[in-house]
Protein backbone atom coordinates (compact mmCIF):
# COMPACT_ATOMS: atom_id res chain seq x y z
CA UNK A 1 0.00 0.00 0.00
CA UNK A 2 2.52 2.30 0.94
CA UNK A 3 6.55 2.83 0.13
CA UNK A 4 7.79 1.94 3.20
CA UNK A 5 10.31 -0.55 4.39
CA UNK A 6 14.17 -1.69 3.83
CA UNK A 7 14.49 0.18 0.67
CA UNK A 8 17.75 2.11 -0.28
CA UNK A 9 17.15 5.78 -0.44
CA UNK A 10 18.12 7.45 -3.29
CA UNK A 11 19.22 11.37 -2.36
CA UNK A 12 19.94 14.13 -5.38
CA UNK A 13 22.31 16.70 -6.92
CA UNK A 14 19.24 19.11 -6.81
CA UNK A 15 16.80 20.17 -3.90
CA UNK A 16 13.67 17.88 -3.87
CA UNK A 17 10.77 19.08 -1.25
CA UNK A 18 8.09 17.09 -0.41
CA UNK A 19 4.77 18.08 0.77
CA UNK A 20 2.89 15.21 2.38
CA UNK A 21 0.91 14.17 5.32
CA UNK A 22 0.64 10.81 7.69
CA UNK A 23 -3.03 10.75 7.49
CA UNK A 24 -5.42 9.57 4.52
CA UNK A 25 -7.46 12.17 2.91
CA UNK A 26 -7.14 15.73 2.48
CA UNK A 27 -5.06 18.26 4.08
CA UNK A 28 -4.19 20.47 1.81
CA UNK A 29 -1.66 19.43 -0.31
CA UNK A 30 -2.22 21.22 -3.46
CA UNK A 31 -2.87 24.88 -2.03
CA UNK A 32 0.34 24.14 -0.50
CA UNK A 33 2.33 22.81 -3.51
CA UNK A 34 0.67 26.15 -5.03
CA UNK A 35 2.15 28.72 -2.23
CA UNK A 36 5.54 26.81 -3.44
CA UNK A 37 5.42 27.41 -6.89
CA UNK A 38 5.01 31.16 -6.41
CA UNK A 39 7.18 31.81 -4.00
CA UNK A 40 9.96 29.79 -5.87
CA UNK A 41 8.94 29.98 -9.80
CA UNK A 42 10.61 33.01 -10.67
CA UNK A 43 14.21 32.46 -9.17
CA UNK A 44 14.65 29.17 -10.24
CA UNK A 45 13.91 26.32 -12.81
CA UNK A 46 10.79 24.20 -11.41
CA UNK A 47 9.51 21.22 -11.68
CA UNK A 48 6.33 19.53 -10.02
CA UNK A 49 6.26 15.99 -9.79
CA UNK A 50 3.35 13.57 -8.93
CA UNK A 51 2.00 10.50 -8.92
CA UNK A 52 -0.87 11.19 -10.55
CA UNK A 53 -3.85 9.55 -8.16
CA UNK A 54 -6.26 7.67 -10.12
CA UNK A 55 -5.33 8.75 -14.01
CA UNK A 56 -5.49 6.36 -16.06
CA UNK A 57 -1.96 5.40 -16.96
CA UNK A 58 1.29 5.14 -14.73
CA UNK A 59 4.57 5.35 -16.66
CA UNK A 60 6.56 9.16 -16.61
CA UNK A 61 4.60 11.79 -18.26
CA UNK A 62 5.47 14.96 -19.11
CA UNK A 63 2.64 17.02 -19.24
CA UNK A 64 1.60 19.28 -22.43
CA UNK A 65 -1.45 21.13 -23.78
CA UNK A 66 -2.68 17.98 -24.69
CA UNK A 67 -2.56 16.15 -21.19
CA UNK A 68 -6.48 15.40 -19.80
CA UNK A 69 -6.87 14.74 -16.21
CA UNK A 70 -8.03 11.50 -17.11
CA UNK A 71 -4.41 10.67 -18.24
CA UNK A 72 -2.42 12.60 -15.66
CA UNK A 73 -4.56 12.93 -12.77
CA UNK A 74 -6.49 16.47 -11.97
CA UNK A 75 -4.26 17.79 -9.70
CA UNK A 76 -0.92 17.43 -12.06
CA UNK A 77 -3.05 18.94 -14.57
CA UNK A 78 -4.74 22.25 -12.25
CA UNK A 79 -0.81 22.72 -12.23
CA UNK A 80 0.22 22.58 -15.57
CA UNK A 81 -3.31 24.97 -16.38
CA UNK A 82 -2.49 27.50 -13.94
CA UNK A 83 1.15 28.30 -13.59
CA UNK A 84 3.65 28.53 -17.19
CA UNK A 85 7.24 28.22 -17.31
CA UNK A 86 7.52 24.86 -14.78
CA UNK A 87 7.18 21.95 -15.85
CA UNK A 88 5.02 19.02 -14.05
CA UNK A 89 5.21 15.17 -14.60
CA UNK A 90 3.61 12.56 -13.13
CA UNK A 91 5.31 9.11 -12.37
CA UNK A 92 4.68 6.29 -9.93
CA UNK A 93 8.42 5.41 -9.78
CA UNK A 94 9.31 8.97 -8.18
CA UNK A 95 13.49 8.09 -8.76
CA UNK A 96 12.53 7.39 -11.83
CA UNK A 97 10.12 10.94 -12.41
CA UNK A 98 12.83 12.69 -10.63
CA UNK A 99 15.91 11.34 -12.44
CA UNK A 100 14.12 11.71 -15.64
CA UNK A 101 13.27 15.59 -15.14
CA UNK A 102 16.47 16.51 -13.68
CA UNK A 103 17.92 15.59 -17.39
CA UNK A 104 15.07 16.43 -19.61
CA UNK A 105 14.28 20.11 -17.95
CA UNK A 106 17.21 21.27 -16.05
CA UNK A 107 15.16 21.46 -13.05
CA UNK A 108 17.13 23.14 -10.26
CA UNK A 109 13.88 22.55 -7.98
CA UNK A 110 11.54 19.77 -7.65
CA UNK A 111 8.26 20.03 -5.68
CA UNK A 112 7.26 16.40 -4.69
CA UNK A 113 3.37 15.61 -4.04
CA UNK A 114 2.42 13.89 -1.58
CA UNK A 115 5.46 12.02 -1.56
CA UNK A 116 5.71 11.61 2.73
CA UNK A 117 5.64 7.85 2.70
CA UNK A 118 7.98 7.51 -0.58
CA UNK A 119 11.07 6.40 1.43
CA UNK A 120 12.59 5.28 -2.07
CA UNK A 121 13.60 8.77 -1.96
CA UNK A 122 14.89 10.87 0.77
CA UNK A 123 13.97 14.29 -0.38
CA UNK A 124 16.22 17.23 1.06
CA UNK A 125 13.26 18.85 2.52
CA UNK A 126 9.86 17.45 3.65
CA UNK A 127 7.52 19.90 5.02
CA UNK A 128 4.19 17.74 6.83
CA UNK A 129 0.90 18.92 6.52
CA UNK A 130 -1.86 18.59 9.61
CA UNK A 131 -5.26 19.54 10.02
CA UNK A 132 -6.23 22.01 12.68
CA UNK A 133 -9.50 19.89 13.91
CA UNK A 134 -7.37 16.45 13.08
CA UNK A 135 -3.81 16.65 14.14
CA UNK A 136 -1.76 13.58 13.72
CA UNK A 137 -1.24 13.05 17.29
CA UNK A 138 -4.77 12.86 18.22
CA UNK A 139 -5.31 10.14 15.17
CA UNK A 140 -4.79 6.13 14.95
CA UNK A 141 -3.12 4.00 12.34
CA UNK A 142 -5.62 2.40 9.90
CA UNK A 143 -8.25 1.15 10.10
CA UNK A 144 -8.96 2.25 13.39
CA UNK A 145 -7.84 5.54 12.55
CA UNK A 146 -6.75 7.50 9.54
CA UNK A 147 -2.94 7.47 9.50
CA UNK A 148 -1.19 5.96 6.81
CA UNK A 149 1.85 5.74 9.39
CA UNK A 150 2.25 6.43 12.59
CA UNK A 151 2.89 9.75 14.60
CA UNK A 152 6.71 8.97 14.64
CA UNK A 153 7.07 9.94 11.44
CA UNK A 154 6.77 13.09 12.02
CA UNK A 155 10.76 13.13 12.93
CA UNK A 156 11.51 13.13 9.24
CA UNK A 157 9.38 16.66 8.58
CA UNK A 158 11.68 19.86 8.60
CA UNK A 159 8.62 21.89 9.04
CA UNK A 160 5.05 21.41 10.50
CA UNK A 161 2.17 23.13 9.06
CA UNK A 162 -0.88 23.32 10.65
CA UNK A 163 -3.95 23.62 7.65
CA UNK A 164 -7.01 24.83 7.55
CA UNK A 165 -7.30 26.98 10.83
CA UNK A 166 -9.48 29.73 11.36
CA UNK A 167 -8.18 32.92 10.19
CA UNK A 168 -9.00 33.92 13.87
CA UNK A 169 -7.31 31.16 15.58
CA UNK A 170 -7.13 31.96 19.15
CA UNK A 171 -3.92 32.32 21.33
CA UNK A 172 -5.29 29.41 23.41
CA UNK A 173 -5.92 27.22 20.66
CA UNK A 174 -2.18 27.80 18.79
CA UNK A 175 -0.48 27.60 22.77
CA UNK A 176 -2.59 24.08 23.00
CA UNK A 177 -1.24 22.54 19.21
CA UNK A 178 2.08 23.87 20.08
CA UNK A 179 2.09 22.12 23.23
CA UNK A 180 0.98 18.77 21.44
CA UNK A 181 3.46 19.00 18.83
CA UNK A 182 6.45 20.43 20.95
CA UNK A 183 8.12 16.96 21.76
CA UNK A 184 8.84 16.88 17.94
CA UNK A 185 10.99 20.22 18.11
CA UNK A 186 10.37 21.10 14.28
CA UNK A 187 9.54 24.31 12.79
CA UNK A 188 5.60 24.67 13.49
CA UNK A 189 3.67 27.22 10.97
CA UNK A 190 -0.42 27.51 11.10
CA UNK A 191 -2.31 28.40 7.77
CA UNK A 192 -5.52 28.82 6.80
CA UNK A 193 -7.66 28.74 3.12
CA UNK A 194 -8.43 31.89 1.79
CA UNK A 195 -11.11 32.10 -1.12
CA UNK A 196 -10.93 34.27 -4.07
CA UNK A 197 -12.60 37.00 -4.38
CA UNK A 198 -14.57 36.41 -7.77
CA UNK A 199 -14.85 33.24 -9.40
CA UNK A 200 -13.62 31.99 -12.92
CA UNK A 201 -14.61 30.11 -15.71
CA UNK A 202 -17.80 30.63 -17.62
CA UNK A 203 -18.70 33.57 -15.35
CA UNK A 204 -16.52 36.28 -13.42
CA UNK A 205 -19.45 37.34 -11.33
CA UNK A 206 -18.22 38.61 -7.49
CA UNK A 207 -18.02 35.50 -4.76
CA UNK A 208 -19.87 37.86 -2.64
CA UNK A 209 -22.45 38.54 -5.19
CA UNK A 210 -23.05 35.11 -5.96
CA UNK A 211 -26.08 35.13 -3.24
CA UNK A 212 -28.21 37.06 -5.71
CA UNK A 213 -28.28 33.55 -7.86
CA UNK A 214 -29.47 30.31 -8.08
CA UNK A 215 -26.21 27.99 -7.13
CA UNK A 216 -25.54 24.41 -7.93
CA UNK A 217 -22.63 23.20 -6.41
CA UNK A 218 -20.60 20.00 -7.46
CA UNK A 219 -17.60 18.55 -5.53
CA UNK A 220 -15.91 15.77 -5.71
CA UNK A 221 -12.79 16.62 -3.44
CA UNK A 222 -11.78 14.75 0.27
CA UNK A 223 -13.54 17.12 2.31
CA UNK A 224 -16.13 19.88 1.49
CA UNK A 225 -16.98 21.18 4.64
CA UNK A 226 -15.04 24.36 4.77
CA UNK A 227 -16.31 25.36 1.51
CA UNK A 228 -19.85 25.11 2.20
CA UNK A 229 -19.23 27.19 5.38
CA UNK A 230 -17.60 29.98 3.45
CA UNK A 231 -20.75 29.80 0.90
CA UNK A 232 -22.75 30.04 3.88
CA UNK A 233 -21.04 33.08 5.75
CA UNK A 234 -21.68 34.98 2.34
CA UNK A 235 -25.36 33.94 2.32
CA UNK A 236 -25.43 32.07 -0.91
CA UNK A 237 -28.27 29.57 -1.58
CA UNK A 238 -26.66 26.60 -3.45
CA UNK A 239 -28.09 23.01 -3.98
CA UNK A 240 -24.85 20.70 -3.48
CA UNK A 241 -24.32 17.37 -5.46
CA UNK A 242 -21.25 16.07 -3.97
CA UNK A 243 -19.11 12.56 -5.41
CA UNK A 244 -16.12 10.90 -3.70
CA UNK A 245 -12.91 12.50 -4.03
CA UNK A 246 -10.75 12.74 -7.60
CA UNK A 247 -14.43 11.35 -8.87
CA UNK A 248 -14.68 10.40 -12.59
CA UNK A 249 -17.50 11.63 -13.81
CA UNK A 250 -19.64 9.63 -16.65
CA UNK A 251 -21.69 10.43 -19.45
CA UNK A 252 -24.99 9.82 -17.77
CA UNK A 253 -23.60 11.40 -14.26
CA UNK A 254 -22.87 14.98 -16.79
CA UNK A 255 -26.15 14.47 -18.37
CA UNK A 256 -27.82 14.21 -14.93
CA UNK A 257 -26.14 17.27 -13.55
CA UNK A 258 -26.72 19.18 -16.81
CA UNK A 259 -30.76 18.50 -16.77
CA UNK A 260 -30.66 19.82 -13.30
CA UNK A 261 -28.98 22.97 -13.59
CA UNK A 262 -30.80 23.52 -16.55
CA UNK A 263 -34.00 23.31 -14.84
CA UNK A 264 -33.46 26.13 -12.75
CA UNK A 265 -35.93 28.90 -13.33
CA UNK A 266 -33.56 31.80 -12.01
CA UNK A 267 -32.06 33.59 -15.06
CA UNK A 268 -29.15 34.40 -12.68
CA UNK A 269 -27.52 30.59 -12.08
CA UNK A 270 -23.99 29.54 -12.15
CA UNK A 271 -23.14 25.84 -11.83
CA UNK A 272 -20.23 26.35 -9.57
CA UNK A 273 -17.59 23.64 -8.52
CA UNK A 274 -13.51 23.59 -7.24
CA UNK A 275 -10.60 24.13 -9.10
CA UNK A 276 -9.93 21.24 -8.98
CA UNK A 277 -12.91 19.50 -10.16
CA UNK A 278 -12.92 22.01 -12.79
CA UNK A 279 -9.68 20.05 -14.82
CA UNK A 280 -12.35 16.98 -14.75
CA UNK A 281 -15.46 18.91 -16.01
CA UNK A 282 -14.94 21.67 -17.85
CA UNK A 283 -14.66 19.53 -21.19
CA UNK A 284 -18.38 18.27 -20.66
CA UNK A 285 -19.94 21.28 -19.06
CA UNK A 286 -19.84 24.36 -20.88
CA UNK A 287 -21.44 26.82 -18.58
CA UNK A 288 -18.73 25.92 -15.53
CA UNK A 289 -17.09 28.19 -12.90
CA UNK A 290 -14.98 27.16 -10.13
CA UNK A 291 -13.92 28.96 -6.83
CA UNK A 292 -9.92 29.23 -6.68
CA UNK A 293 -8.22 28.79 -2.88
CA UNK A 294 -5.07 29.96 -1.69
CA UNK A 295 -3.32 28.93 1.10
CA UNK A 296 -1.88 31.49 3.55
CA UNK A 297 0.05 32.04 6.58
CA UNK A 298 -0.95 33.44 9.84
CA UNK A 299 0.17 36.17 12.27
CA UNK A 300 3.20 36.96 10.35
CA UNK A 301 4.27 33.82 9.82
CA UNK A 302 4.60 33.56 5.92
CA UNK A 303 7.83 35.69 6.13
CA UNK A 304 9.72 33.03 8.56
CA UNK A 305 8.18 29.95 6.17
CA UNK A 306 9.63 31.81 3.16
CA UNK A 307 12.75 32.14 4.69
CA UNK A 308 13.18 28.80 5.51
CA UNK A 309 12.29 27.38 2.04
CA UNK A 310 14.72 29.33 0.50
CA UNK A 311 17.50 28.95 2.96
CA UNK A 312 17.21 25.25 2.69
CA UNK A 313 17.60 25.96 -1.33
CA UNK A 314 20.17 28.79 -1.26
CA UNK A 315 22.44 26.75 1.14
CA UNK A 316 21.71 22.78 -0.40
CA UNK A 317 24.45 20.82 -0.24
CA UNK A 318 24.21 17.80 -2.70
CA UNK A 319 26.71 15.75 -0.36
CA UNK A 320 25.12 16.44 3.09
Amino acid sequence: MFDIGFFKENSFTIPTITVGNLSVGGTGKTPQIEYLIRLLKEKHALSVLSRGYKRTTKKFILLNAASSAEEVGDEPLQYFNKFKNIAVAVDTNRVNGIKTLIAAKDSEVILLDDAYQHRKVKSSFYILLTKHKDLFVDDFLLPTGNLRESGAGAKRANAIVVTNCPENLSILDRENIQKKLQHFKKPLFFSSISYADKIKGSNSTLTSDLKDYDVLLITGIANSTPLLQHLKSLNIRFEHQEYADHHHFSKKEIEEIQRKFSKMNSEKRVLLTTEKDYTRLYNSLEELSYLAIETQFLSSQKEDFDNLITSHIHNFDSKS
